[in-house]
């Protein structure tokens, strides 16, 4: 090879190379900024936590020691003796007749390691007596440490994320925290309808059955959709998001190819194609399974043997193009396509040798012969050589019509060499015939009619031309602008079409009466949803700047706007008349539902928001920012007058979550450190310091990831973002988790053991952001977040098993899946029999004096 050449050639492994090298750098960089915001919340957690114990002690001091060493010393020691630990670590028994006082003595002082003294009362008989001699003796070898057999207030569990404690206390009317006994919820989930198409970076992903339906992809799910009876069915085998699809010759099967994603640990998982029956739903080959790289990007059946060949380009740098014999799934020949990008791929209809494959800057005519491919490229001699060649059929002559970037359909038919411009010796080429204006912009997709008439979709122009088989054009029309580009195009009887768009839409029509959407969603990540306290609707908003108003029994879309912001977070006042939303830049607006106008605005920091949550009356409004603030509103005039009531101040990193308490007045909240804290609004906003006081609150709703009732939730390892949002249903029964591994859990309510069992469920094909129930439970909600999907679940099953007697359950039995975890510590107090002389301390469970002032901040 030449310098030059080898040049070239090295600048395109690098420049095929350097958006992988730089992708993976810039998920370090994030990484490690993450970690600094988190290590930067810690230290000012700590700061904080170390101020509160400095202007807590002494009063801990008083009330803890006078109130709970007056009640637990004297009937602990009745009942277990007294115990102390050597200073080797030993845990021993001390005599009865150690001790010398007398009934009604006066105050004793003992020196803790926690505490610099300690202030008991006598217990009258109830004491052992003992000599002053003989307690300066013990203080001077050993710890006092006291233990019981019966429970003792303030239990306590704590939660392990990434290395950092979280106290939770147990509620007072479970009995026996070890012995409950954690199943899976009764209910379970079907999937019952999708909502949204993958127009905005596919193509050739729309096709009509004879059964009337169409049938698309978004995320992992491919719908099979009735236009006339508006019904939905759904292809579920794939794994990751569906990047293709295309259609046997039979007009039943069909071939699918999906990315390779990643699992929960980050490892690659292994794509493929599959070939599956529309009628029955029946998966009948996996083709290549562990042979692409990335992903699927185009696949095609043959036509001129009736389909018995498939072909596949995946995604890696070289666009491998192979050939699979369908019905042995073996694969038949393999070639190095291009280190460019790959846009289509399809055989000659009457000639299954031949293979056409086009994308930038370039089309390519591939033969096939014994296992060997031979590739020509076309030439675009004296025309512009356009930068995309975006789509290509063939006509009835033989002839290939490609649509480019330029706006122009070419057609490309068989001639002689041209020896002056490709040397002696050129063989026959595909050469440019005639080239033919039809798109300012680019010309998305074309699709051919019987008869021989050809349709156009356009980019810029988001026209539908309808062209005769001379490329005359027929007809045409325009889609509306809110619709995006035209994708793609499917033919349903020569007059009726399905048009997919680049804004995630698939319309219905005819060039007379036009068009109108059958299927809508949103264009980018979606994060804010909220479901009507009484009706069958809910309210999504995402990254595209559009508010969504959805109908769960009609499954469509009811009213859309456009805001000037990112819409993150949404909540319908109780009274069900307005609903308001918070956006990116701190900014949060109240919308009428039936009028879609703004009836109150207001800014609250200028950073995003990401919790909207009315109290249960409706007459306070909590605003949770990642300025670290939750701002309090009151709210009269049915919703349309709010007006500033307080601020809570009290978090070391962004809000996350919060839910209010079901009489109005304390509000419970996570933060992006993984904090949990109380507040008393009806106080004037005051962060409870002591949060045992809030373990027996009742709470309206429970969307916290952070929390005993939830605390089964999490995987062992968690990083504290896996969660990315909970919701209980309104019966309390069960509790739905939105993870960033792609699936949906339904876990039972409570569920505040660790590897608490649930059912799974898969569909997105991105992090799961939301998930909601409806207000009478008969659905669930999910959306996810770059797959752009909504799911909508039926909830099915169920028994009649209050929450409340489930958590006072004190079953034996559990059963627990591996899949679930945390790290936990107890803080208990157990029976510890008698006599224990030389039995280490940490061997035991017992419950120690030593006060931790992270038990009570």
């Amino acid at each position: 090879h030449s310098p030059d050449a080898r040049n070239a050639q090295l600048y395109s492994i690098l420049s095929a190379e350097f958006p992988d090298r730089a992708s993976m750098m810039e998920v370090r960089l994030q990484a490690q900024e993450d970690e600094i915001t988190l290590l930067k919340a810690s230290l000012a957690d700590a700061l904080r936590r170390i101020r509160l114990h400095d202007q807590l002690l002494p009063l801990l001091k008083q009330q803890l020691i006078a109130v709970c060493m007056h009640e637990w010393l004297g009937n602990c020691i009745h009942l277990c003796g007294l115990y102390y630990v050597d200073t080797e670590g030993l845990l021993l028994e001390a005599e009865a007749d150690s001790f010398s006082g007398e009934s009604g003595k006066a105050e004793e002082t003992h020196t803790l390691p926690s505490l610099t003294a300690v202030t008991t009362q006598s217990h009258g008989s109830l004491f052992p007596q003992a000599a002053a001699a003989s307690l300066e003796q013990w203080e001077n070898n050993a710890t006092l440490l006291l233990l019981s057999c019966v429970r003792l207030p303030g239990q306590s569990i704590k939660m392990f994320i990434r290395g950092r404690p979280i106290t939770m206390y147990i509620p007072s009317n479970i009995q026996n925290y070890e012995d409950l006994k954690m199943e899976p919820p009764s209910e379970r989930l079907q999937l019952d309808w999708v909502y949204g198409y993958r127009g905005r970076d596919c193509r050739a992903n729309l096709y009509f059955l004879p059964t009337g339906e169409a049938v698309y992809f978004i995320a992992c799910v491919i719908v099979l959709y009735h236009i006339n009876n508006r019904t939905q069915r759904h292809y579920r085998k794939h794994t990751d998001c569906v990047r293709c699809l295309t259609l046997h010759p039979d007009k039943v099967r069909v071939a699918s190819g999906q990315t390779a994603g990643v699992d929960k640990d980050g490892k690659p998982l292994q794509p493929c194609v599959l070939i599956w029956d529309s009628t029955s739903l029946v998966t009948l080959q996996q083709i290549g399974l562990g042979t692409f790289q990335r992903g699927v990007g185009s696949v095609a059946f043959s036509f001129a043997d009736s389909g018995a060949f498939l072909c596949v380009i995946d995604d890696s740098n070289e666009h491998m193009l192979s050939v699979w014999d369908c019905n042995k799934c073996i694969k038949y020949a393999e070639v190095k396509s291009t280190n460019e990008a790959v846009f289509a791929v399809e055989f000659n209809p009457s000639d299954s040798t031949n293979i056409i494959t086009c994308g930038k800057s370039h089309v390519y005519f591939w033969t096939l012969n014994a296992g060997q491919f031979t590739k020509k490229q076309g030439i675009f001699g004296k025309y512009k050589k356009p930068k995309f060649i975006q789509c290509f059929v063939f006509s009835l002559t033989g002839d290939v019509l490609t649509g480019d970037s330029e706006g122009n359909i070419m057609t490309w038919g068989k001639s002689a060499a041209d020896i002056k411009t490709l040397g002696k010796g050129a063989k026959e080429t595909l050469q440019i015939t005639r080239q033919t204006r039809a798109h300012e912009g680019s010309v998305f997709t074309l699709c051919t009619l019987q008869g021989g008439a050809l349709l156009s979709g356009g980019g810029k122009d988001r026209k539908i031309i309808r062209w005769s088989a001379d490329l005359a054009p027929e007809r045409e029309c325009e889609i509306p602008e809110k619709f995006g580009a035209v994708r793609t195009i499917a033919d349903v009887d020569g007059e009726e079409l399905l048009v997919g768009t680049t804004r995630n839409a698939i319309l219905r029509g005819t060039f007379s009466d036009g068009f109108v959407a059958i299927v809508q969603g949103h264009v980018d990540e979606m994060w804010g949803l909220a479901t009507h306290p009484s009706q069958n609707i809910f309210l999504t908003c995402g990254h595209d700047r559009q508010v969504c108003l959805w109908k769960t029994e009609e499954h469509k879309l009811d009213w859309c706007i456009s805001l000037e912001e990112y819409g993150l977070c949404a909540d319908f006042c109780p009274n069900g008349s307005v609903v308001s939303v918070g956006l990116s830049t701190g900014r949060w607006m109240v919308l009428d539902l039936l009028t879609m106008e703004v009836v109150s605005e207001s800014i609250d920091g200028n950073e995003q928001l990401s919790v909207m949550r009315y109290s249960p009356d409706g007459s306070f409004l909590a605003v949770g920012s990642h300025d670290n603030f939750i701002y309090i509103y009151n709210v009269t005039e049915s919703g349309r007058r709010y007006s500033r009531f307080g601020k809570c101040n009290g978090h070391s990193s962004f809000i996350t979550h919060l839910d209010w308490s079901k009489d109005g007045k304390y509000i419970m909240s996570n933060s992006g450190d993984y904090e949990i804290l109380y507040w008393d609004i009806a106080a004037g906003c005051k962060l409870l310091r002591n949060r045992f006081e809030s373990k027996d609150r009742e709470w309206a709703s429970y969307t916290c990831v952070l929390g005993f009732h939830v605390m089964g939730v999490w995987l062992e390892g968690s990083d504290g973002t896996d969660i990315n949002a909970l919701c209980r249903s309104h019966s309390e029964r069960m509790v739905a988790v939105a993870d960033d591994f792609c699936k949906v859990h339904l876990f039972q309510y409570p569920c505040p053991k660790p590897k608490a069992p649930s059912h799974k469920y898969e569909g997105h094909g991105s992090h799961v952001t939301n998930v909601c129930f409806t207000h009478s439970d008969s659905h669930l909600l999910s959306m996810g977040g770059k797959d752009t999907c909504i799911l909508q679940w039926k909830v099915v099953g169920g028994g009649a098993v209050d929450s409340r007697e489930r958590l006072a359950s004190t079953s034996s039995a559990s059963t627990s899946s591996p899949d679930h975890g945390c790290r936990l510590s107890l803080a208990s107090a157990l029976p510890l029999p008698r006599p224990l002389r030389t039995q280490h301390v940490e061997e035991t469970a017992i419950f120690t004096l030593r006060l931790h002032s992270s038990l009570f901040v």
